[in-house]
């Protein structure tokens, strides 16, 4: 009996390094993509949210328009490649594995998806017109439709951010069959 209770310890560790043996590197790799371009995504609308936003607020209307036109041109091709990159990762992240993590992994890249969604049928069609606005003038409600951008600009912040904490927290699940406190060296 002495003899399984100090065989055990060793028995535990094994089976946990060949349970994480068991998640194939690609999985990995998917999953840091998917970190990696979430993360990105995050940061870039919760640095719009929190920092351009207020400025836009700040400075005068025409000011505002220019600077938001300008922007909008750089942003186009980052951002839609930052939402397509995540979304995608996160999609196929969510093929390659199963259960909840398949469940985590899928709802971050609907997440994502929805921040697309948003931004190019809410966000892109005020961008045309606050392109317009910078060199002509903006209308009479002009208030108004700047606000809704903020409610759009809000949400995709929102959805991105989400997604990014479900992928954090896939990330940072228990390995399988692993013993608490007991982390292999592969």
């Amino acid at each position: 009996m002495g003899n399984l209770t100090h065989r055990r310890p060793a028995a535990d560790i094994q089976a946990a390094i060949a349970a994480e043996r068991r998640e194939p590197a690609a999985i990995r790799l998917v999953q840091g993509l998917a970190l990696l371009a979430t993360g990105l995504l995050a940061g870039a609308f919760g640095y719009g949210a929190a920092n351009l936003v207020p400025t836009f607020n700040a400075v005068p209307l025409d000011m505002r328009l220019s600077f938001h036109a300008e922007l909008m041109k750089m942003n186009g091709i980052t951002m839609q490649t930052a939402m397509a990159a995540s979304t995608l990762s996160s999609l196929a992240l969510a093929a390659l594995t199963r259960g909840r993590a398949r469940l985590i992994a899928g709802s971050a890249g609907l997440l994502t998806l929805g921040s697309f969604l948003i931004t190019r049928l809410g966000n892109v069609p005020i961008n045309g017109r606050i392109k317009e606005w910078a060199v002509t003038s903006a209308p009479a409600d002009h208030a108004e439709i700047l606000r809704r951008w903020e409610l759009f600009n809000n949400l995709r912040t929102l959805t991105a951010l989400i997604a990014f904490a479900l992928l954090i927290v896939l990330a940072l699940r228990p390995i399988a069959g692993a013993v608490p406190g007991v982390r292999s060296s592969t």
